[in-house]
């Protein structure tokens, strides 16, 4: 695509320190929990995207519905590498460090896009994430839906 990947981490495609280090036995008894790094923001990342696309004189293309389409197609991408796998064990310990490689910059195509969809929307997303947080708090108590799979509309009162 034509998006510039910024992941200076990208080489580790989002396995952790602690997981590259475990072998796969004691991965697989008690897996580390898996964290992203604090850098860079979403701030960072909608800085970056658009000094790119400043840079290129692209804002003129870089409209909502095309930002949604081509976010789209990059979901399709992702979804292209799990096609035809069967279920895919966390940490994705049956893949080549090409295809997490593969898997981490086109991830990172859909997350850069739909920053950017957010900012030509004026979506404030880490601000609307708690918002929607909260509302899912409200919507699946825990005491209802512990390990229940159901849409909150089939949960009786």
């Amino acid at each position: 695509s034509d998006i510039e990947k910024h992941n200076p981490s990208a080489g580790d495609a989002g396995v952790s320190e602690a997981e590259s280090r475990s072998n796969g036995a004691a991965a697989a008894v008690s897996p580390q929990k898996f964290t992203f790094s604090p850098e860079p923001s979403m701030e960072d990342i909608r800085r970056m995207q658009a000094d790119f696309t400043d840079e290129r004189d692209w804002n003129k293309f870089h409209q909502p519905r095309n930002l949604l389409l081509a976010m789209v197609g990059e979901v399709g991408e992702v979804a292209e590498l799990f096609q035809w796998r069967g279920e895919v064990a966390e940490g994705l310990p049956d893949w080549t460090e090409s295809e997490r490689e593969q898997l981490a910059h086109e991830l990172s195509d859909v997350l850069i896009y739909l920053v950017e969809l957010a900012e030509k929307c004026r979506v404030d997303l880490p601000q609307a994430v708690l918002r929607k947080m909260a509302l899912n708090r409200l919507k699946y108590p825990a005491s209802k839906v512990h390990g229940s799979a159901k849409k909150y509309t089939e949960y009786e009162d």
